[in-house]
């Protein structure tokens, strides 16, 4: 595994790395290995580029996102296919995303639970899925479907404006039974989508819940990302009792957190949601990222980075502690870090589709470093105490900060490449902080 991040102090990490002498009195032959799981709708994104009899020979709405069904899919794609219209095709769904950049950024295993066409005709959306997805994402525990998985069409007439159809397919398929027990419960993280529990009557729902219990169960971190604000503030008090019983990790932006907890301010935001879980990451777009989670009052530690004002006052002063369980905590103290976006920002933004799954990939890779590290190095003074993560609130904004930013400068949500190992000159400061 990967460090996450890039620091000048990395206590002997990787575990294969460790001080020779130290090596002859405990060695680590072979290191053991952690991986992540996650579920989610898997689909694939098709950007094509029509006019606007297109969207009205098909009866799409301009502007407008619709639900199509299989058949009128099918006739859609063989249609942009035949002219030669499509510019793209990406695989998608957040969870997806997000286990995509995580194993590109560790260079460790994930495991992905969902459906795949058991057909698949080289060059077709399945195909182009599985081509776009690392070879670390275990797709092994996939469930075969007879039909396809999920599509979403963006098309994009010459005024530029953008309609979008989604075809469900068989992506809400997932059976329970297709759920691998032990792989969940030797996991270090659980992924999951909020969208997993809004699919009507299918059998992913009951398939999310099953991973929950087993996560739960062994005491494995469950992480939740919320989908859009517009699924949330349906009933915001269902989403909190949810998240108070089954989610450690969530993950969200600043709408969504707006729709949970009925707070317009960020770090307010945050707060409340501390009352249901942990851990939060929150994207707040140009304002950059913010962070809210637990210490211990005990294993404090004071930022040396300038104090920042707000609706919670200095409310950055121990950025610099490492994020707990509540439960782990004897006495609980609440701890906020916030950075502004890297470099202000790419000069030019090619696409905002992604930039939470990756911001949110990091923290899932600091998360299991820690698993890993604690397995591997037991000695180490990282883990005199029980951390969520390897690193502090200040050293995960970072990361995800940065993770984001490469996101946003490149078309596709997921990372072709892990970050360079050096930064530009006027960037290698960023982590010198």
């Amino acid at each position: 595994m990967k460090f996450p991040g890039q620091r000048k102090s990395k206590h002997y990490f990787p575990v294969e790395s460790r001080d020779p002498l130290t090596n002859q009195l405990n060695p680590v032959l072979r290191p053991q290995h952690t991986h992540i799981t996650g579920i989610d709708q898997t689909l694939v994104d098709i950007e094509a580029h029509v006019d606007q009899a297109f969207i009205e020979r098909h009866q799409l709405m301009m502007g407008n996102s619709l639900l199509i069904d299989d058949e009128a899919a099918q006739r859609l794609y063989q249609e942009l296919q035949q002219g030669q219209l499509i510019t793209a095709e990406f695989a998608g769904g957040t969870i997806g995303n997000t286990l995509h950049n995580y194993s590109t950024l560790a260079d460790g295993r994930s495991v992905m639970f969902g459906v795949m066409s058991q057909n698949i005709t080289v060059g077709d959306y399945a195909y182009r899925y599985l081509c776009n997805t690392s070879s670390r994402v275990d797709l092994n525990h996939l469930q075969p479907v007879a039909g396809p998985i999920g599509r979403c069409f963006t098309l994009i007439t010459e005024c530029g404006e953008r309609s979008f159809a989604i075809s469900r397919g068989h992506m809400d398929k997932l059976n329970p039974d297709f759920i691998d027990e032990n792989l969940v419960k030797s996991g270090a993280a659980l992924a999951l989508t909020a969208y997993l529990m809004r699919a009507d009557n299918d059998p992913i729902t009951s398939a999310a819940m099953q991973a929950i219990d087993y996560a739960i169960a062994a005491n494995v971190p469950v992480v939740l990302t919320l989908g859009t604000r517009f699924l949330i503030e349906d009933d915001p008090q269902w989403w909190q009792q949810f998240i108070d019983k089954h989610v450690t990790v969530l993950a969200m932006n600043e709408e969504e957190a707006e729709a949970l907890t009925g707070e317009k301010d960020v770090l307010l935001a945050c707060e409340q949601a501390l009352e249901w879980c942990d851990l939060v990451l929150c994207t707040a777009g140009a304002r950059g990222l913010f962070m809210a989670g637990y210490t211990d009052e005990q294993h404090k530690r004071v930022t040396t980075h300038t104090l920042l004002p707000g609706s919670i006052a200095e409310f950055n002063q121990y950025e610099f502690s490492r994020p707990m369980l509540k439960n782990d905590c004897s006495q609980a103290l609440k701890v906020y870090s916030h950075i502004a976006p890297f470099m202000g920002g790419p000069e030019k933004i090619t696409n905002t589709n992604g930039a939470g799954d990756g911001a949110l990939s990091a923290l899932l890779h600091d998360m299991a470093a820690n698993v890993f590290h604690r397995n591997n190095v037991t000695q180490s003074s990282k883990h005199q105490f029980n951390a969520l993560s390897y690193s502090s609130f200040a050293q995960i904004c970072k990361y995800a900060n940065r993770v984001s930013y490469e996101v946003l400068a490149q078309h596709s949500p997921r990372l072709s490449r892990g970050l360079p190992e050096r930064e530009e000159s006027l960037e290698e400061v960023y982590w010198e902080r």
